[in-house]
């Protein structure tokens, strides 16, 4: 039997931690993560960590495997996930890869070109000017710097701050555009990869997700954002979840509004994931 990597996909709230559980005992093997956000210890509430009961059931890969203090990137990724799939595939023949992180299934399917190491002072120094200045600064240094990129961002791309502050961070550290470095062609791996996509109605989808905001806030997101507000000029903490608390703590805003705010946003980056895995003709989608 040829190797296989499972590839569960879908927007957030959709059910992917259940589905892909459900595979892995099915299968008798175990579980790479492929969310950007829940491979950090520090992060559980506002990233929808699987439950300890969930990650009991199966053994689960980069979950809580880094610190906020690392650098963590779809290149750190595609190495962590082709070591890890390749012990693995050889205890159980087979793997499940779950998550909604499309740069990081990317990565580990296609490959990427490696980037040069960026002088970690440039990174320090886009973030501080991020936090001072805002977003609308961010958009305009990397439209002026790295116009190409710009140019082919979708309009979700150019209003995430850890994308557009990476983009910034290559240009002004390399001197080229980060476009220069992505493949021209896919890498062979040594493996089968399927991929299944999991899709609800995007109306049900919606409430779940609303509903998952107010659990996370009962939960103790509130107090979480508390104990982290110190690393709030991380790149790991810019993020749905997270800041949108900085106007409650400086008394500009309720706490209705900031759980507003998070399941607006959580809605919209459900979007755009949507949006990346549906141009991904290799996906077999499921109603879940």
């Amino acid at each position: 039997m040829t190797p296989t990597v499972y590839i569960v996909v879908g927007p957030t709230a959709v059910g992917k931690t259940k589905y892909a559980i459900e595979l892995a005992q099915k299968l008798k093997t175990e579980i790479i993560s492929a969310d950007a956000r829940q491979c950090y210890q520090e992060l559980n509430i506002g990233v929808a960590r699987p439950s300890n009961e969930e990650l009991a059931q199966v053994k689960h890969h980069f979950i809580a495997s880094h610190s906020i203090q690392e650098t963590v990137n779809a290149g750190t990724f595609e190495a962590y996930a082709l070591k890890k799939s390749a012990e693995l595939l050889a205890a159980f023949g087979s793997v499940v890869m779950v998550g909604g992180t499309g740069l990081y299934i990317k990565a580990f399917v296609e490959g990427m070109d490696p980037i040069p190491a960026i002088d970690p002072a440039i990174r320090s120094q886009i973030q501080e000017d991020v936090s001072l200045k805002g977003m609308d600064w961010l958009q305009a240094q990397v439209q002026a710097k790295d116009p190409a990129y710009w140019a082919q961002a979708e309009q979700g791309e150019q209003q995430n701050t850890q994308r557009l502050s990476r983009a910034l961070e290559v240009v002004i550290g390399t001197g080229q555009s980060i476009l220069s470095f992505q493949l021209q062609s896919k890498k062979s791996r040594p493996f089968n990869i399927q991929k299944i996509g999991l899709e609800m109605p995007r109306e049900q989808l919606y409430d779940r997700i609303n509903q998952r905001v107010v659990q996370m806030v009962d939960m103790g997101l509130e107090e979480e954002v508390i104990a982290l507000r110190p690393q709030f000029h991380l790149n790991a903490l810019q993020t749905v979840g997270y800041q949108e608390w900085l106007p409650y703590f400086e008394g500009h805003q309720t706490r209705e509004a900031v759980i507003q705010a998070i399941q607006q946003n959580t809605r919209h980056y459900a979007k755009r994931q949507m949006t990346w895995f549906k141009k991904d003709l290799e996906i077999s989608w499921n109603q879940a």
